[in-house]
């Protein structure tokens, strides 16, 4: 089954005192191979555990219905499971999140690829066993072949066509930011208008807190040796997702291979950053900006950023010393947004 590339640098602050406020609701669970948490503030009367519990029970249900890699009854398994090279019909949810990451990957010069499970599989970063030292040139090559979405998958109005007909299709990068969208608008046609919704550590913040006040969330510190929090942000009516590369990777002869492959080039990226923090209109546009930014690194990020107008906060430095060896670059956006 496919994994995450993402652990969780996110942390939501002050949830523990919601369970002392009566018009407060929490649910959380399992769900896409990873676990969710949804708060509900400031409820209206009308509203129930039972109700909210079951508009979050829904909106999962139709997250994993078409979106799952874990669900081996889901859409998208059933389309990976097809080998064919001939126009296959898709719904309309599973077009709309293949849409954005189309999107996303021309913006981004290729650095968000939902076919890059061949390369994560490889470097020993996927579903099967770990591994300590690099691939072989000829085996590069191979997974080369079966990723890069930009050749291989053809999409139109409702359809996708492989253009390799074993071609896998992972949405580990944009299929919980999805979910977390899908919860959050079952949430607001019950009514309910104040809400964090987390799904593996992205999340959609609408309205306020049980206290009046805008959602806090606390990014952690890019240390291995450390779970502390190196910035605060409160985010309201946003999607917020972040992305790192110190907590999975391998080294062998000084060299560091991290988990965050390049779809361009096949190989783990080599640059300083540690981090990409990302706030947009929704949890899917930062699920997957995240991955993409963190992908192109700092320098490079910042530009693409910049170009498509994406809140972005970079992290750079060592990862085993202390908080204020880190780095960090915030563009113009996503400091109207800080705290």
């Amino acid at each position: 089954m496919p994994v995450s590339r993402r652990t969780f640098l996110l942390t939501p602050i002050g949830l523990a005192a919601c369970k002392f406020d009566p018009s407060t609701y929490q649910v959380s669970g399992a769900t896409m191979g990873t676990n969710f948490n949804v708060t509900v503030a400031n409820a209206p009367s009308e509203l129930s555990q039972r109700s909210i519990e079951t508009a979050v029970s829904e909106a999962l249900s139709k997250a994993n219905k078409h979106l799952s890699n874990w669900d081996q009854s889901s859409e998208i398994s059933r389309l990976n499971s097809i080998y064919a090279t001939s126009q296959i019909p898709v719904s309309p949810i599973l077009s709309e999140v293949l849409r954005c990451a189309v999107d996303i990957q021309k913006k981004s010069a290729g650095r968000f690829d939902v076919t890059i499970a061949p390369l994560l599989e490889l470097w020993g970063f996927g579903a099967t066993e770990r591994r300590s030292r690099p691939p072989s040139p000829e085996s590069l090559a191979r997974a080369m072949n079966y990723s890069g979405q930009q050749r291989i998958l053809e999409f139109g109005p409702n359809t996708v066509r492989k253009t390799k007909a074993d071609t896998q299709i992972i949405l580990a990068a944009i299929g919980k930011g999805y979910g977390a969208d899908l919860i959050g608008r079952s949430l607001e046609e019950i009514g309910a208008t104040n809400f964090l919704v987390e799904i593996g550590g992205d999340l959609l913040a609408k309205g306020r807190n049980h206290l009046g006040l805008p959602w806090q969330i606390g990014i952690e510190e890019p240390i291995l040796s450390s779970n502390g929090v190196l910035d605060l942000v409160e985010v309201n009516n946003l999607g917020m997702a972040s992305s790192g590369d110190y907590r999975n990777f391998f080294e062998l002869d000084g060299v560091r291979y991290s988990h965050i492959v390049d779809p361009m080039t096949g190989l783990p990226v080599r640059h300083r950053t540690t981090s990409a923090t990302v706030l947009a209109n929704n949890a899917m546009l930062a699920d997957a900006w995240a991955t993409a930014l963190l992908t192109l690194g700092r320098e490079e990020g910042l530009k693409v950023a910049d170009a498509n107008e994406v809140a972005v906060m970079f992290t750079e430095g060592p990862l085993s010393k202390s908080k204020k060896d880190v780095t960090i670059t915030k563009n113009i956006w996503f400091k109207s947004l800080s705290a």
